[in-house]
């Protein structure tokens, strides 16, 4: 295949997973949105952005589809998009890429002064707007990216300079996402000249023992560490490391006070980072020694904490460090080829991560559990119901696999019927349902790729959970759960929050009911109850109160994202109705084992502290949680958690890992306190 084939079949690629999603979806979202919204995707395992929200808003003069703050908001990306619907690529003229950014230009303008002014509070678009209203001095670094599934010819975007924030501009066409995912990086290679770039060079120690690779040592200086990662950010890090940062965070304090207080000692004190590379360019001086001039394909895979640390030292305002003084041990490796590359980087990753140690696997959709589900998703037909034809619930667990699967239907009929039988459901997506069933919708809140992240190590600390049969019809369960909580939630006219108002009720749901919902009649059935359809509905309206009304008047989505969130939702005083509680299975002692539900079941460890919990009487359970009230002892929600505790012992409901040890934990440390029964 030629070249211009492949970048049309891209194309046709990309416009069949639009088609696909879009027609799954109930948010109101144009296919400019959805675009956007699958480039995001692309860019973020870049390293091009960081936790993008999708926010669709257009208004005379003004254009904004997705945005990304930093955490200190001292960095906005803002993306607009331009979608052409055309069998074949389309070039977009350079008229309307300049009519595209200078929407953004004027909406930035907009929402660091009074754009908020024009939203409910309960709006996505008034929370973007507030926060750059509200931290518009601490902005000195704004992206303004155009998105289009077009092709532009090469276009020179200069810098401009709004109040305090240096602008700048990029566009990412379907030929520029092309070669960057055929590269086979899944990124953009970076090069650095750092004459050019710093007028200097890095002086270094070269080893080159071995035919695979060369290895230099080198010491860099703090300054042009930082330089780099302002520039080039998570493009500068390796995968893995990049998304074992976005777990853990991107600020070590033992790092930020040595760069504060002994900025002189942070060479002795920090192993410093390992960098790989595709090549360099070293020259000499008079005395032979060598320096590196330039790096080919920059990628630090063991050191991103101290990067993003320095990094942080230097560009905060509030910390605004002297970094004159700080520099760091820098190991490169250049690694003789491609095949090469793809062996010895996992090795560099794993063997040189002792402070934080990150396993290749961590991340990934390729393990044994999802090849599993894939595997179930590709046999496994729905009953069929009344006049409806059964379904084949189609797991994407790369990306593209819906779309190649399309495409070989070769009419437009076809094609119509393989979506109707085959619903789409994706990785994040089942990394959604799991965490929202096993009640974490604040990690849920914090979006599609973050969540997928908890779940895999989630998945990890179940040591091989291994999907089945059963497995895969109650996560079918969940997936039409969620998508008709999703439908339902849309048609009472919140406003915004739908995917945070969502997960939490169906958390909610999910603890109020000890996880007792049958997900087995859903699978049967292939739709809930009208009296499940009812309680979501009931349930959301409280939820979305809760959300949209945050303590202090906090950031809505930042709110959303914390398990005190999560807390002050679960103990909310709500009665089930009767026609759904009628519905729940019963899960007294005495039946049979349940078949696996989710990740979350228990192992036989676990099971013995169930056990353990189980022979403390349900009387003595309330009466710990009269006397830790009357004492003022433990949280509300621990006090809940232990009268929960009684009731589901006395009903011979189920009782949960979480709930044994979170009540153990109470129950023991009671006793100490002189709690008697």
């Amino acid at each position: 295949m030629k070249k211009d084939d492949s970048l049309v079949a891209f194309y046709e690629g990309i416009q069949e997973e639009i088609q696909a999603i879009s027609q799954n979806d109930t948010s109101g979202w144009n296919l400019e949105d959805f675009l956007t919204e699958i480039v995001l995707e692309y860019l973020e395992e870049a390293g091009e952005v960081a936790d993008p929200v999708i926010c669709p808003y257009r208004a005379t003069g003004l254009q904004l589809n997705a945005y990304a703050i930093s955490d200190e908001c001292e960095s906005v990306d803002l993306f607009v998009s331009i979608y052409t619907d055309e069998k074949t690529p389309k070039s977009v003229s350079q008229t309307d890429v300049d009519a595209a950014l200078k929407r953004a230009i004027q909406l930035y303008h907009k929402a660091t002064n009074d754009l908020h002014k024009s939203f409910e509070k309960d709006n996505d678009t008034y929370e973007f707007a507030i926060t750059l209203s509200k931290n518009k001095e601490r902005i000195n670094r704004v992206r303004i990216c155009a998105i289009t599934n077009g092709m532009v010819k090469p276009l020179h975007l200069n810098d401009i300079k709004i109040g305090n924030a240096d602008v700048s501009f990029s566009i990412w066409d379907i030929e520029r996402l092309y070669k960057c995912i055929v590269s086979g990086k899944m990124r953009e290679t970076i090069e650095i000249d750092f004459f050019d770039k710093f007028n200097t060079t890095i002086p270094c120690i070269e080893n080159s023992m071995s035919e695979k690779c060369n290895v230099y040592l080198s010491i860099i200086s703090g300054d042009i560490l930082a330089d780099l990662y302002n520039e080039y950010r998570d493009r500068l890090l390796e995968k893995n490391v990049r998304s074992f940062l976005q777990v853990k965070g991107n600020v070590n304090k033992g790092i930020q006070n040595t760069l504060q207080s002994e900025p002189d000692m942070f060479l002795a004190y920090n192993n410093g980072i390992s960098v790989t590379a595709e090549s360099v360019e070293i020259v000499r001086d008079d005395n032979n020694k060598p320096s590196i001039k330039r790096i080919k394909d920059m990628q630090i895979v063991n050191g991103g904490q101290t990067t993003a640390s320095i990094f942080n030292a230097k560009y905060n305002k509030k910390l605004n460090a002297d970094l004159s003084r700080v520099f760091v041990q820098m190991k490169l490796t250049v690694i003789s080829s491609a095949e090469e590359m793809n062996s010895i980087v996992p090795r560099i990753s794993e063997y040189s991560n002792t402070q934080n140690k990150v396993q290749m696997a961590d991340f990934s959709a390729n393990d044994p559990f999802h090849r599993k589900v894939e595997e179930l998703s590709r046999t496994i037909w729905t009953p069929s119901k009344g006049g409806d034809k059964p379904k084949n619930w189609f797991y994407e667990r790369a990306r593209g696999q819906y779309a190649d699967m399309l495409s070989r239907e070769t009419t437009a009929k076809r094609r119509k019927d393989f979506k109707e039988s085959h619903p789409l459901f994706t990785k994040t997506d089942l990394a959604k349902y799991e965490n929202t069933w096993d009640q974490e919708p604040y990690y849920v809140s914090e979006g599609a790729q973050k969540n997928f992240r908890h779940f895999t190590l989630r998945l990890q600390d179940r040591k091989g959970f291994k999907a089945d049969e059963n497995y895969y019809y109650h996560l079918i369960a969940k997936a039409i759960m969620f998508k008709k909580a999703e439908k339902i939630i849309s048609g009472l006219g919140y406003g915004g929050y739908r995917a945070n108002i969502v997960t939490y009720t169906l958390a909610f749901l999910s603890y109020k009911t000890s996880q007792r919902i049958n997900l087995d009649v859903i699978w049967r059935e292939q739709a809930i109850s009208a009296a499940f359809e009812k309680e979501i509905e009931s349930v959301s309206r409280f939820v979305q109160q809760m959300i949209v009304n945050p303590p202090n008047h906090a950031n809505i989505s930042e709110w959303c994202k914390k398990e005190k969130c999560w807390e002050d939702i679960r103990n909310h005083d709500y009665e089930l109705g009767d026609e759904f509680q009628s519905e729940l299975k019963d899960l007294s002692y005495s039946s049979q084992p349940e078949t696996p539900k989710s990740i979350q079941d228990t192992t036989e460890e676990e099971q013995k502290l169930i056990d353990e919990a189980l022979q403390i009487s349900s009387p003595t359970w309330y009466a710990l949680s009269k006397w830790a009230k009357e004492t003022g002892n433990f949280t509300g929600w621990q006090r809940s958690l232990t009268f929960s505790i009684g009731t589901i012992i006395a009903r011979k409901q189920k009782l949960t890992y979480k709930q044994a040890l979170q009540g153990l934990k109470v129950y023991r440390e009671s006793v100490e306190k002189g709690f008697i029964a």
